[in-house]
């Protein structure tokens, strides 16, 4: 009961964090933003959410989970409610500044649930199926606040999920415990062995830091986090709705279709790679990241030449590729996991989470940059050719990040003994002197 309200806690979190990804044209027009604006949105949250991350694990190692996800839960419940009766862009910012404040406390906190009320052997199982099951919160966002927007007004939309975050607050705050009855302390439990482990959530702003980005494996895990899914991050929280409905021509119905099925491929897709995952720990870079970013960035490509408007199907192609990036970025906690002692996993997590927040954060400023450096920054003035000319900022991303990919693979495999490490042109003249 408790991990379950924590989940549902996450899938509104999930919400109120997309809950622009439906109605992007609509907030242009009440605040009369252009395309940098409206980016600014989702960047300024995104920043404050990455922000807080270390933050937010210091608050958890002092005070548990139970204060530090009601906390959450009330911010972006308030958050929410400014942003109903926000009179101008100013307020509007203010409140997603909340939203994101709010949303970076809840799935830390879910996580440090998992670790005190389930057995060590079940937690990573349990990880995977409360993010599989929160992604369902994009869902939310698209279809029945999307309906909920047109068939009332804004102010009642917004107000209503700052109406839920105000239950969730409660809710959380009645059920959720720190801890099992009978433990003092927050710690995990391994059944097998006994063996007893004090849970932390924050990150050494010491030595730890320095000595997790010292290791290849940790600047792997960065990259490989930063890479695949800042394309579907940004689709999803601002820019998809506008290009397909205004930019393809798609109905609202039609577009809010491919948001769904982008979350259910994901949901399909998710188990797979991280099966693979597993079964193969030392491969993980060719077999899954780089082909997860060569077929997001070939379907973009695609779409992005298309003479004309993208046939449908070939929309649906992208919302799977663009699918397959969330879990290939979980591939970036796997590498953390693996080459970080279990003192600085904390550390070497948070490192590894930013990675992603950053790169989304920049795919959605530069787009909208784009879009405004075009001419075409308001909803009267977008078109299909702004579109793609603004999508095409997410190349250098792509290309930035897999040359980093390859580096640090390099790197890591040489640091951990399974490659040679390549001589010096040097060395290789000493060794033909007789």
């Amino acid at each position: 009961m408790v991990w379950g309200v924590g989940v549902a806690a996450y899938i509104l979190s999930v919400t109120n964090r997309s809950s622009l990804s439906a109605v992007g044209v609509d907030a242009a027009l009440r605040f009369d933003a252009d395309a940098s604006t409206l980016s600014m949105f989702a960047v300024i949250q995104l920043a404050v959410y990455g922000g807080m991350q270390i933050p937010v694990g210091l608050l958890l190692d002092r005070f548990g989970a139970r204060p530090i996800i009601t906390i959450g839960m009330a911010l972006m419940a308030v958050g929410q409610l400014v942003l109903a009766f926000a009179p101008d862009v100013g307020w509007a910012i203010f409140a997603r500044m909340l939203l994101g404040a709010g949303d970076a406390a809840v799935f830390p906190s879910v996580l440090r649930v998992i670790a005190v009320w389930f057995p060590e052997r079940q937690a990573p199982f349990m990880v995977q199926i409360t993010g599989l099951i929160g992604q369902s919160g994009q869902i939310l966002a698209v279809l029945p606040l999307a309906a909920l927007l047109h068939a009332t007004t804004w102010s009642i939309a917004f107000g209503s999920l700052a109406g839920l975050g105000a239950l969730f607050t409660v809710l959380t705050f009645a059920v959720i415990r720190n801890r099992p009855p009978g433990r003092i302390e927050d710690v995990s439990v391994d059944t097998v062995t006994g063996a007893i482990h004090v849970v932390r959530s924050s990150a050494d702003l010491r030595t730890g830091f320095r000595e997790s980005w010292a290791h290849p494996g940790t600047r792997l895990a960065f990259w490989s986090h930063f890479t695949t899914p800042f394309s579907g991050t940004a689709f999803v929280l601002l820019w998809g709705f506008p290009f397909l409905t205004v930019g393809e021509g798609l109905s609202t119905a039609t577009a809010s279709l491919l948001f769904t099925v982008y979350v259910v491929f994901g949901l399909l897709v998710g188990p797979v790679i991280g099966a693979l995952s597993s079964r193969h720990p030392t491969r993980r870079s060719h077999l899954l990241v780089l082909p997860v970013i060569g077929i997001q960035a070939l379907a973009w490509l695609v779409v992005i030449a298309w003479p004309g408007p993208a046939p449908l199907w070939l929309l649906f192609v992208l919302a799977f590729a663009m699918s397959t990036g969330g879990p290939g970025s979980m591939i970036g906690f796997d590498h953390a996991r693996t080459f970080n002692p279990s003192h600085r996993l904390s550390t070497a997590t948070g490192i590894t989470n930013v990675g992603g927040f950053l790169a989304a954060l920049l795919a959605i400023l530069l787009i909208g940059i784009a879009m405004d450096a075009q001419g075409a920054g308001t909803p009267a003035t977008y078109t299909l050719e702004a579109f793609r000319i603004a999508f095409l900022t997410q190349v250098p991303l792509w290309a930035i990040g897999t040359l980093f990919i390859v580096i640090e693979r390099r790197r890591t495999r040489v640091h951990i003994g399974l490659d040679e490490p390549r001589s010096r042109r040097r060395d290789r003249g000493t060794d033909r002197l007789p």
